[in-house]
This record gives structure tokens, sequence and C-alpha cells, in this order.
């Protein structure tokens, strides 16, 4: 029953029933066909997909804590151009609520239409008809209720990450977009930091030659935030460490290196096997801090192994219980160079035998490189975003003004929905692999085959 409970809480009740299973073991063969099969109502309808363009996005927004207060302030450019408003705001807490009112009240002229009245008010936004964007900065579980209701209602949805955490849910997602018409992405930041965009386009001028591996990773010490009881509201976010084991938060990591390796746009992840180290530290922070959890389930390190169709491998690792900087690590190899981050190196091959292997760049060698590749997105918005705050050391900002620009153009987005629920669908993935002691589990293809067909990635364009 325990095994019955944990896969219907990955693949849902209809896809559960499908499931070859007993009380003792599982046929993976027999699962991953079955994982494989459940995709199949996937038309891929959704890539290339655009709408009539939007002059000025009217914006609601759903959750202001945190999160959602840095997302307002990435409006300021756009609020100031009148390429977005932001119409609508919903929080639980009302005091959420009039810290946007008051930061607002200075960037457009329009006061936001409130809604705080209950876990469920939300809808009301949904269901606005001057609202073309929902922009969702909730707790993870709300997610994907929350973007199918809004596509259902006729809006564009832009979720923070994860988009959702289970196989019904990316399912449900995919469906909904395809059906409805409405784009529906996941916000992730880390694809428009300077450095990841900078390796993008190496990779176009052909730096990198033809790319064979990755490595990447969410590795960031938040036990003081996880444990913290205002923080994560109610600490909805230590709780899923309580229920869940495997990679709980992938996207920031393999978001970028799936740019890098064209994932969707002419390769596709084909299976993964992954694996928990035991939990130590966590457990030790909750003593510490004389707070009551039961066990820890999450272990303290997760690392997944990922190999694409074409052949190429990813190692993608997760670690928010110790005590260690903060790290994407973001190395790519190729045929003729290598990066890593944390602190960002480059290594370019040489032509002679006596120059393979050996060194780094030098820093003046390094910053050529940086100046000579630094992608046209990035040198164009130094001039407009300098004025206007940044989150994220000036991702965030890019990253609102490539989705508000790709409305306001009507032009296909640089994040599809096929992008989103792959690099989601990775944890509950992960935590099956988890269970049945690393074995490989299949990734199946939401996009209906059409990754198949090659084509540029949608980050490349200068908009």
């Amino acid at each position: 029953m325990k095994r019955e409970r944990f896969l219907k809480s990955i693949f849902g009740t209809g896809a559960l029933l499908s499931i070859p299973f007993s009380s003792n073991s599982i046929n993976i063969d027999e699962l991953n066909s079955q994982i494989k099969s459940i995709s199949e109502k996937c038309k891929g309808n959704m890539i290339g997909f655009k709408t009539e363009p939007i002059k000025t996005v009217k914006v609601g927004l759903i959750g202001i804590g945190n999160r959602g207060k840095t997302l307002i302030q990435m409006f300021d450019y756009f609020l100031n151009n009148k390429k977005a408003e932001i119409v609508a705001l919903c929080d639980l807490d009302k005091t959420n609520i009039d810290y946007a009112l008051n930061y607002l009240k200075s960037k457009q002229s329009i006061i936001p239409k409130t809604y705080a009245n209950g876990e469920h008010d939300w809808q009301n936004v949904a269901k606005l008809e001057d609202v073309d964007l929902l922009l969702i900065a909730t707790p993870w579980e709300w997610h994907t209720k929350m973007a199918i209701f809004g596509m259902e209602n006729g809006k564009h949805v832009a979720s923070e990450v994860p988009i959702a955490y289970t196989f019904e849910d990316c399912m449900k997602l995919v469906e909904t977009a395809e059906r409805t018409k409405r784009h529906c992405i996941m916000i992730e930041n880390c694809c428009y930091n300077s450095e990841e965009l900078w390796i993008m386009n190496m990779i176009q001028e052909g730096v990198f030659g033809k790319l064979t591996h990755a490595e990447c990773a969410y590795n960031h010490d938040l036990r003081a935030l996880l444990l913290h009881e205002t923080y994560y509201k109610d600490q909805w976010r230590m709780k899923h460490h309580t229920e869940r084991n495997g990679n709980l938060y992938t996207t920031h990591g393999i978001g970028p290196v799936s740019f890098y390796m064209n994932i969707g746009r002419g390769d596709a992840f084909k299976y993964l096997t992954s694996m928990s180290s035991k939990e130590e530290n966590l457990s030790a922070a909750v003593k510490e801090a004389n707070q009551n959890f039961p066990v820890i389930k999450c272990g303290d390190v997760n690392t997944s192994l990922i190999k694409t169709e074409n052949g190429k491998s990813i190692m993608l690792q997760f670690d928010v219980h110790t005590g260690r900087p903060y790290s994407r690590i973001n190395q790519l190899v190729g045929t003729k160079a290598v990066h890593e981050g944390y602190p960002s190196r480059l290594y370019i091959d040489g032509d002679e035998l006596e120059f393979w292997g050996h060194k780094w760049l030098t820093n003046e060698d390094y910053l050529t490189f940086s100046k000579k590749y630094e992608h046209p997105m990035i040198t164009k918005l130094k001039k407009i975003s300098s004025s206007f705050k940044q989150g994220h050391g000036g991702m965030d900002f890019i990253m609102i003004y490539r989705l508000i620009s790709c409305l306001n153009q009507g032009i296909p987005l640089d994040i599809n929905v096929y992008d989103s629920v792959m690099w989601s669908v990775i944890s509950p993935l992960s935590e099956l692999s988890v269970s049945l002691d690393s074995k490989p589990i299949a990734f199946p293809d939401f996009t209906a085959g059409k990754w198949k067909e090659k084509r540029e990635s949608e980050i490349m364009r200068e908009i």
C-alpha cells in the first residue's frame, strides 16, 4: 500500500491503474513502456506557437511573497513605457497587497484590483476579462492548478518554478495548453544569466565544437530558510523534504543546459538514473532549532544522470541541506572547449598535442572571450536596464523583458510548455528511480516526436 500511494502521488489515479506492479516488485521494462505510452496523447502543436501582438500586456499577479515582490519590481521598465500594466493583485496576506499597491502607485496610473478573500480568491483574478497574462508566484502545490484554471479562462500563464512536480500534472498542463491554445510557461531566470547567455553565444559561434556532456546543479544551503517560520509561509517548502526523496528543484540547473544541448530542438532526454545520499544535515538543523518535524525523507545530496537521444550525458545535482557555497556547477564539455562555473573558467583546446588538457585560460584571455562572445541580448539591455531594478544580478529583468516583449510583438516565447514540463518532470522521475534502487527510468515525449526537428533556440533571437 505504501508503494501504491507513492506511485499514485507521481502518476495519478488514472495512470496508476495501468502501471505493472505487485506488492513486491515493479517490471521496469513495462513501467518505462507505460511512461512512453501515457504521453502519446500529446500533439506537439505548441512548438512555435504565437498569438496576435498585445500592445500593453495586462498582468494579474498571484502571490506577493518573497518572489512576487521581486517580480513586481522587474516591471518598472514596462510600466514606464506602457508595454505592460499590473491590473490585479492577489495574496492571502493583505499586508503583501498593501506593499504592492504602495509600490505601484508611482509606477502606473491605474490602481490594480485586489483579491485577498481566502485561498481560492485567485480564481477571480483568472476570470477577469482584462487580464492577458496570469503571473504565478505561489507555493509549488498551487502552480499547476492555477495555470490550468488560467488557461481554461483564456489567459496566458507564466509560473514560477517548478510548474509541476508530478507526472500527472505535467500531462495536464500540456493537454490544456494544446487544447486552449494559450501560452503556458515556466519563468526560469537562470536561462537569462549573463554567464549562461555567454556560453549560448559561444556554442552558436562554434567555440565548443560538438557538445558531449554537461554538469549542472542547485546546490544552495537553505537550512535556515527552510526552518524559518515565516520566510516560506507555514514552512511549506520544508514539508516537501519530509515527504519526498529525489531532486526536488531541477530547473535552475537543467534549464540552461537544455538550451545548450538543443533539448526539444533536435535532441531530447531519453532516460535517467538517480540516487540520493543518506540524510544527516537537515535533521541536525531541525534538532538544533528545536523544531518538531517528522523524519526527513529527502537525502542530503541527490545526483541524477541523464542520457539524451543523441548520446549526450548530463549530471544534475540537488543539495539544499549542506553548508556549502552556492553553485549551479554549469560545466559544459565540447570537442573544442570546456567551461566550468563557480568560479567561471574556460579552456580552449589546442591544435597541437603539447597544448592539450593543461590549463584554463588566463584572466586576460578569459576576458577577451567574454567580451568577444557577450550575448547580443546582454549588450542591448545593459543600456536599458541600468536605470531599472535588476533582480538576481540582472537575469530577472532580462527574463521579464523577453516575456513581455514576445507578447508585445506576437512572436513565440523563449520557453514553451514542453520545455517547462520536460524540466519539471525530472523531479518525479528521479523520485521513482531513487525508490527503485536507481533503475533507469524513461522520459515521456511531450512533443509528439517534434523534438527531432532541428531549430535555433528562441533565446538566441534579437528582439
